[in-house]
Parts: structure tokens; sequence; C-alpha cells
């Protein structure tokens, strides 16, 4: 499977480091809503298509990035910086293998 990084271009995934899924949201720091932090650490979606995920670049530039794979192809659609601040290239990434 190959990520496109907005720096280094196309890399092989051996190169990334996945982070989790990119739709959740942490609950705040001093929160102590025991069900919010159950829910954020252990509660876990296997979604079937398309899904927004986290990745870093661990043996690259080092950047996080957001990446739309789909799950059942494993198909890279869409690759971005995963925070604000950084020009993001959009690349629409090659497909697997």
């Amino acid at each position: 499977m190959l990520i496109t990084c907005p720096y280094c271009g196309p890399r092989d995934v051996v190169e990334f480091t996945y982070q989790g899924d990119g739709n959740r949201q942490r609950p705040q720091p001093a929160s102590q809503d025991l069900d919010a932090w159950n829910a954020y650490v252990y509660d876990r979606l296997n979604p079937a298509g398309d899904h927004n995920e986290i990745w870093q670049h661990s043996g690259g530039c080092r950047a996080h990035l957001r990446v739309v794979r789909n799950t059942v192809t494993h198909e890279i659609l869409s690759t971005a910086f995963a925070r604000g601040g950084h020009k993001s290239a959009g690349h629409k990434a090659g497909g697997s293998q």
C-alpha cells in the first residue's frame, strides 16, 4: 500500500505508523465524565468503506497526516496534513499494493 506524504511524495506503508481513528473526539483533559473517557478509550467502530484515519510518517518527515482509506480495498483516497498551519497538498494517492 502506498501513502502519499505531502512533503515526501508516495511512500510504502512501512514508513508510516497508524495513529488511530480520525473521527474520534477526545474529552476535555479536565473532564471527570467516566462514561465519556471509557467511550473514548474502549469503544471502536469497525467500518467497511471509506474511513478517516490519522497516520504519522515516522520513517520520513514525521508529519501527522489525515488519510482517507477504504477499509475494504485499502485504496488511499486522499492525504492531507492532520493539523492546520501547513499548506495541504490534497493528494489523490496511488492505489493499493
